[in-house]
């Protein structure tokens, strides 16, 4: 497929891999290993002379059209799917760290990023060092001699928190270190980590990627040095891979990505609008609108705000659960970029295990809303927002 195809057609054909039948939809491998036509060709295949498939493991017809669909979108040269998007975090990091190196990592992280950084890796010598990720000098002080790998999420979760990639990647790239982006919030649609300097961009596909709340999943995507060295030998060895079942789902969401993600994007700009300068809501945060800290960063750096948006009730926490109980059409769940659109609550849910003092350092304060907008009619969603704000 040519480089210069739109990317909502690489997403409906990208990576296609039909079988003797000529299905039309991709088929579903459901195995775990494969036979070989000799002896030969086993040897060949293991010592790697030979590219086709030894086990489930290491790969699957199936997981591997996903991958190259995605990697297509996202311009990767190689993508290796995984069981879920921790799972790809922890190999993002275990898969090139070892004892005594360091990484440095923006503050504002999802709360399980927060666990692998503060309380898995330094069981294993490795140090970690949080930065404001919007203070590029604060990137640069916080190198070490044994700094190895650079980690943010743009935006952030839950505040929507926008950083520079560009920039966070030359002071990588200066101090020989490699940068991680999790870009799941941007999604692929409006986002490209790579081309903005990033060395490795890491999805959970249970966002955007599904997109219909069906199944877990997750994809990093780097070069093919990367993804073929060091992350495949570590997800050989310790099994997080995405099963075949997982993909062929993943790659129907594929399908559907850029129009849902474009329907959800607009319906959050008017929801943004809508909700700013209501009178229960102390803040408004989505990176669309001209108040949001880094508004001129986010126009730059990113082709749409995205389908999340953030606000603080002035009632705190009671309000903010008024606000919640009293919505009728928009869910309460912790997860994000489904067609069906969703509040949570991020201090009793996604980040309750984080201190008191960590979440109030980042704006995570007991009155604070992540709404994930969904495929429903803005209209609708705005009335129901309204109606449950009046109750808060």
């Amino acid at each position: 497929m040519t480089d210069d195809l739109h990317p909502r057609t690489k997403l409906v054909h990208g990576g296609t891999d039909r079988s003797g039948h000529h299905e039309m939809s991709e088929a579903l491998y459901l195995t775990q290993g494969f036979a070989y036509p000799d002896a030969e060709t086993a040897e060949a295949r293991f010592d790697g002379s030979d590219p086709g498939y030894v086990y489930a493991r290491y790969g699957n017809p199936t997981v591997g059209m996903f991958e190259q669909r995605l990697a297509l979108l996202e311009g990767a040269e190689a993508c290796f799917a995984t069981a879920s998007g921790m799972a790809a975090m922890n190999a993002s990091m275990f898969s090139q760290l070892q004892s005594g190196d360091h990484v440095v990592a923006s503050r504002a992280l999802f709360g399980s990023c927060h666990y692998i950084l503060d309380s898995l890796l330094p069981r294993f010598g490795v140090q970690t060092t949080l930065v404001e990720g919007t203070d590029i000098a604060a990137w640069q002080n916080a190198v070490r001699p044994e700094t190895k790998v650079f980690f943010l999420e743009t935006p952030s979760n839950p505040t929507l928190e926008i950083i520079d990639i560009r920039a966070v990647a030359d002071v990588a790239h200066e101090a020989g270190a490699v940068l991680v982006v999790d870009n799941v919030f941007a999604t692929p649609c409006f986002q490209r980590p790579l081309a903005l300097g990033a060395d490795i961009v890491m999805y959970s596909t249970t966002k955007h990627i599904d997109g219909q709340g069906r199944c877990l999943g997750g994809a990093l995507l780097g070069s093919k040095e990367f993804v073929g060295g060091k992350l495949l030998e570590y997800m050989k060895h310790t099994g997080a891979a995405m099963s075949p079942f997982n993909a062929w789902v993943m790659l129907k969401g594929l399908e559907t990505l850029d129009l849902r993600c474009r329907a959800a994007a607009d319906s959050a700009e008017a929801i943004a609008q809508a909700v700013d300068g209501h009178s229960a809501v102390a803040r408004a945060i989505h990176p669309g609108l001209p108040s949001h800290p880094q508004y001129t960063l986010a126009a730059a750096q990113m082709e749409r705000p995205g389908t999340m948006v953030s606000f603080e009730l002035k009632g705190g926490k009671d309000a903010a659960f008024s606000f919640m109980n009293a919505l009728e059409i928009v869910r309460i769940s912790n997860n994000l970029g489904d067609a069906k659109s969703i509040a949570t609550h991020p201090t009793t849910t996604t980040h309750q295990r984080m201190t008191e003092e960590d979440r109030q350092a980042l704006g995570i304060t007991p009155g604070l809303i992540r709404l994930s907008v969904g495929l429903e009619h803005a209209d609708d969603l705005i009335r129901d927002i309204s109606r449950a704000l009046d109750a808060a």
